[in-house]
């Protein structure tokens, strides 16, 4: 994290120069593959303390998104993102996956936690948001490190009186690695639902959803998913195979019906 000294030296250069090295500092650094420390513990909604490592023992994936509950501007835009797009998966949080919202600012306690949970909870028609929504706050050291492990640096701006970040959400696996993220304030139903199967490995949604998905892959151009040409190919292929043979097994059928009726007994 970056403090308003760190500001107040970019002020010395050039306005382009220094936003161009701010825009630098800010851009996130996706860490694909690698796992978020199991160790870092937070205090949650309800003033506990809790480790990472804990609320991945259900075996479940998480939506991961690292926001502030007092922030003024982008951080309600995400969390109004993830409310909107949970609301439309058919999956519902605490069952299929969960969710941990992290806090940046050090300051922030568990009682403003619960506040921002409750709107949520109150607003959203949705099962599972008490059980699988986790609003987390901590001491600078772990939200820096949680920070660092995700690849999303944060700055405080002191003129702007906020702290600047990018704005991500991103997907960890039951063993918590980084799988997928997807940018922006507002996330594709269909985006959220692939992310979240990838990271849980293919192992949630009835099979009809699961062959769905399987015909689709990330794109990082478009930074969404889109449909997979071989998959697809090959779900077909099987459902050619499938109905051929139930074609040919009901035609032998009627032929056997045939002999066995024509069949005379002296």
């Amino acid at each position: 994290m970056l403090y308003p000294a760190d500001i107040q030296a970019q002020r010395t250069q050039p306005a382009s120069e220094a936003n161009a090295r701010l825009l630098e500092q800010l851009q996130i650094q996706e860490q694909l593959g690698r796992q978020i420390p199991s160790d870092l513990t937070f205090t949650n909604e309800k003033g506990e303390e809790v480790t990472l490592g804990s609320l991945f023992e259900t075996g479940r994936p998480v939506l991961l998104n690292l926001i502030y509950f007092s922030c003024p501007s982008i951080c309600s835009l995400i969390l109004n993102g993830v409310a909107d797009a949970v609301e439309q998966v058919r999956w519902n949080p605490g069952t299929e996956y969960d969710i941990i919202t992290i806090s940046i600012d050090p300051k922030e306690d568990y009682v403003l936690a619960s506040e921002v949970k409750a709107g949520y909870e109150s607003r959203m028609n949705k099962s599972g948001i008490r059980e699988g929504w986790h609003f987390l706050t901590g001491t600078q050291e772990n939200i820096d490190r949680v920070s660092e492990a995700v690849g999303m640096p944060f700055i405080w701006s002191e003129e702007a009186q906020e702290f600047l970040h990018g704005s991500a959400i991103m997907f960890i696996s039951p063993d918590m690695t980084i799988t997928r993220y997807l940018y922006g304030v507002s996330y594709r139903e269909m985006d959220v639902r692939n992310a979240l199967f990838d990271a849980a490995g293919g192992r949630v949604g009835s099979t009809i959803e699961r062959i769905a998905l399987y015909c689709f892959t990330f794109d990082p151009d478009s930074g969404s998913y889109v449909p997979y040409a071989m998959n697809i190919m090959k779900v077909g292929g099987v459902v050619i195979l499938l109905s051929l043979g139930i074609f040919l097994g009901f035609f032998w059928l009627r032929e056997r019906k045939k002999d066995v009726s024509g069949l005379r007994f002296d």
